[in-house]
């Protein structure tokens, strides 16, 4: 199967390889006279750890190394976004204990496994991410890693702990898979923040927890559940889960029925994709609705088909791409309450805890936003915490910024704008500077869309 630009996050783990150890040389190591001993900085709970002290955290020293994964990266960002880099620092690689084996990188075959980044010259922050996706703990190097490692601040990224198209085998009961996602994010939070104090002498002074998709339902899940833990966040288009819904599994069925004769593009709408997202939609029924909808209704609902995905959801990438023919007449308000009580345990409130600011894209056509982030919005708000809320609708972006590559005239990358929205939260944090009010943020007309982008650019009126 070829794969564009846009690869999805599933293929992209079928693609990546498993990375090893190199030999100091190769992982282009330099000496330790910029770091301390790799004994001084230990990760709290860790069952396993391996340090690096690297000429450069970022991936334009990194790539090509075993320290991060640019496969596991792929198509997150657009083609042309600069990235900074020369930010010499230790890398703490490692896994807590666990027993599930997805994840493959290294050579570990183990989950729970995290990244930590210690660069030299540090702000005194802390950022925390987990993968987006069913990815691993590299997936963010490019569009989170890099820019917060250049603004001094120290870098942790988990894989979830559990991760691939079979994760939802992980765990005992419905649920239990993406109910460790939280668990492994506030566990690597609390382990980070004790390896920064032991590497700088003192504990953050600021710690943010931000992410893409699944990253961004995390970051929602860490400030509603554990404010006390966090200074603010950012959530670039994270996945909503109510127990009533919406969620994917009340909008992803008719993009499925739509993909096999049994849905119109009204129903479409009626679903909360939008109006001018057409464009997208063949891409999104090679590479995301099928393979989405089975895996998620297979964690917490499995009792549905257990023929499909059955243990497993494939061994080929058509395979795994597929749909279940089953899931175009699945309807999620009609489920066992037990399928609603699976949901309910990882559900959001709205009640957010510290500052929180969301960009979501007008195009989404896999999380689209009239079903997840403005319900989120709503929710927060009807919660009475819409005082600690930003929600800024990216005119123009959609869920992965590789698409931009192949509609450039239609599409913008949310990169420029998350790194906007990053500034902002730190300004609104540590000066009391308050970002501009929600609103849709306007696709220039020209300059670098790539790089650039105000929060206040207003949407250009409508034409005639």
């Amino acid at each position: 199967m070829r794969l564009s630009r846009g690869v999805p996050f599933v293929a992209a783990v079928l693609v990546a390889g498993a990375l090893s150890w190199p030999t100091p040389v190769a992982a282009k190591a330099v000496g330790e006279r910029h770091c301390p001993p790799p004994e001084r900085v230990r990760v709290p709970g860790a069952a396993f750890q391996q340090s690096a002290c690297l000429a450069d955290l970022t991936t334009t020293g990194l790539a090509g190394t075993p320290y991060t994964d640019m496969a596991d990266q792929a198509g997150l960002t657009a083609r042309g976004t600069r990235t900074p880099a020369g930010v010499p620092g230790m890398q703490i690689d490692g896994y807590f204990p666990d027993s599930s084996r997805f994840n493959a990188t290294h050579g570990l075959h183990h989950d729970a496994q995290f990244v930590i980044r210690l660069p030299d010259r540090w702000n005194g922050g802390l950022v925390v991410t987990g993968a987006p996706g069913t990815r691993r703990q590299y997936a963010t190097d490019t569009a989170i890693s890099d820019q917060v490692l250049a603004l001094g601040y120290a870098y942790a990224a988990t894989d979830k702990g559990n991760n691939g198209a079979d994760f939802y085998r992980d765990g005992r009961r419905p649920g239990d898979a993406v109910a460790e996602w939280n668990t492994r994010t506030t566990e690597l939070t609390r382990a980070a923040r004790r390896a920064v104090a032991q590497r700088y002498g003192h504990a953050p002074r600021r710690t943010y927890m931000t992410g893409i998709s699944n990253g961004g339902y995390l970051t929602r899940w860490q400030l509603e559940n554990h404010p006390e833990l966090y200074d603010g966040g950012v959530d670039w288009e994270g996945a909503l889960w109510t127990a009533d819904g919406p969620h994917l599994l009340t909008s992803l069925p008719t993009a499925v029925a739509r993909m096999l004769g049994a849905a119109r593009d009204e129903d479409m709408y009626a679903a909360g994709f939008a109006r001018g997202s057409e464009f997208l939609w063949p891409y999104h029924e090679q590479a995301y609705w099928g393979v989405t909808q089975k895996i998620y209704r297979a964690e917490f609902d499995p009792a549905y088909d257990a023929r499909c995905p059955g243990p497993s959801a494939g061994s080929k990438p058509e395979q795994i791409l597929a749909p279940c023919p089953s899931d175009a007449a699945y309807h999620y308000a009609s489920r066992p309450a037990s399928v609603h009580r699976a949901v309910a345990r990882v559900a959001l409130t709205g009640h957010i805890g510290r500052p929180l600011i969301t960009l979501h894209g007008d195009l989404d056509a896999l999380l689209p936003k009239a079903a997840d982030s403005d319900v989120y919005a709503r929710m927060v708000d009807a919660g009475g915490r819409g005082r600690l809320h930003r929600y800024f609708t990216i005119a123009g972006g959609t869920h992965v910024d590789g698409l931009y590559d192949t509609h450039p005239d239609r599409l913008r990358p949310i990169l420029p704008c998350y790194r906007s929205a990053f500034d902002a939260l730190v300004s609104w944090v540590e000066r009391g500077t308050r970002p501009p009010a929600d609103r849709t943020v306007g696709k220039p007309a020209n300059g670098d869309v790539l790089n650039t982008c105000a929060l206040s650019t207003p949407v250009a009126p409508a034409a005639g």
